[in-house]
């Protein structure tokens, strides 16, 4: 009799263990396999939330499709003790896996609102702007001059909210005086600039922020990146360049930033200013002239005089040969890289076509045609004025 009961406990055994096996292979194909949700959703996780509560909120949501198995998984893989209070995105069809990684990796907020900090030439903008979790893309919901403008409500209110997002996106051609005094105004950051970087030196580029963070910190994030694309550029530089050292390259990519705003130019531009300096001619551009009036310290807002053009200062490439003796700007990745790979043209000279783009030429005579072309057109314009 002991044997037959032995012999059944044994069955009975191996027949648990079978369906406890069972149970967890099931459990883990389900913490692994496409989850329900149909379309992405914006997942809050408030501070001092816990992951019974996250789990209960994605089954309510429909993003999983067993709340206790979810907190299981999570307990399982060590997790349910790293979650991370912020707005994460929930992708369509994501499984357990994938949501856990996500509200318990970095604690970055991956959508929600998102306030952007841009520094254009012309004005810095703060933009206030929400993920929509169905397209994938920012919709705009405040916009206003940091400089100049009060703030909206709106931004006062997502200000407040802990999991908002930062941002700062510096535009190219900038000066890095205009990068200075933009950062002055924004009011997420803090610490005060007691030194502008040296022109050219800030990388354009979009830098993500917390809120409260050094000044400071962020114009050195700039000049690192902005260190390393020169270092880069200069490494892969065309033979036979009439340029010295990674400083005057700088200074080239920065006239060519600041001469044309159509990126497919880039390289047409940089062969007229190789050209020129391979052949002992002045530059003469006037965004040279101009940051020799203003230093960098905003726009000049007009057209150049002639007695601008007519006086000497270290900038004005009508008056002086070769480069200027500093950048004009902070000039992005492409025109560093059009610098040192400019098209292979025999152009001299170039002027405005009327389309935003520029006529190129090779003697001064087609010129002379392209700036008569050009002076039609402003005439025209004029009296429609």
């Amino acid at each position: 009799m002991w044997r037959a009961i032995a012999s059944n406990a044994l069955t009975m055994l191996v027949v648990g263990l079978f369906l406890m096996g069972g149970l967890i292979l099931w459990g883990q194909s389900q913490y692994k396999a496409e989850g329900p949700l149909e379309t992405a959703i914006c997942l809050q996780v408030r501070s001092g939330s816990n992951m019974t509560r996250v789990s209960q909120e994605l089954e309510d949501q429909g993003a999983i499709s067993n709340a206790t198995l979810f907190r299981m998984a999570a307990d399982y893989t060590d997790r349910a003790q790293q979650l991370k209070a912020g707005s994460f995105l929930v992708r369509e069809g994501a499984s357990m896996e994938q949501i856990i990684a996500e509200i318990t990796s970095s604690g970055a907020s991956t959508c929600g609102s998102e306030i952007e900090y841009r520094i254009g030439v012309t004005r810095a903008q703060t933009r206030v702007r929400e993920l929509n979790p169905a397209t994938l893309e920012f919709d705009e919901i405040a916009s206003f001059d940091a400089l100049e403008e009060e703030a909206p409500e709106t931004y006062t209110e997502k200000r407040n909210e802990a999991d908002t997002r930062y941002r700062v996106s510096l535009a190219e051609g900038v000066t890095s005086w205009q990068v200075v005094e933009a950062l002055k105004s924004f009011e997420a950051l803090a610490g005060e600039v007691t030194e502008i970087p040296a022109e050219g030196m800030l990388a354009p580029d979009s830098y993500d922020i917390v809120a409260g963070q050094d000044r400071n910190d962020v114009l050195q994030a700039m000049q690192d990146k902005q260190q390393l694309r020169i270092n880069a550029a200069w490494e892969n530089r065309q033979d036979g360049l009439p340029l010295e050292s990674p400083e005057e390259m700088l200074i080239l990519a920065s006239i060519i930033e600041k001469e044309t705003g159509v990126p497919e130019e880039r390289g047409q531009v940089a062969s007229v200013f190789v050209n020129r300096l391979n052949q002992g001619m002045r530059l003469q551009t006037d965004p040279t002239v101009i940051y020799g009036v203003t230093k960098g310290q905003g726009t000049l807002g007009r057209g150049l005089r002639r007695s601008e053009l007519n006086r000497p200062t270290p900038w004005n490439t009508y008056q002086i040969d070769g480069l200027p003796p500093t950048p004009i700007a902070n000039p992005g990745l492409a025109s560093l890289e059009a610098a040192v790979a400019p098209d292979d043209t025999s152009f001299v000279f170039f002027v405005a076509d009327g389309t935003g783009g520029h006529a190129f030429a090779e003697t001064l005579q087609e010129h002379n045609r392209n700036v008569a072309k050009w002076r039609e057109i402003e005439a025209e314009r004029n009296s429609g004025n």
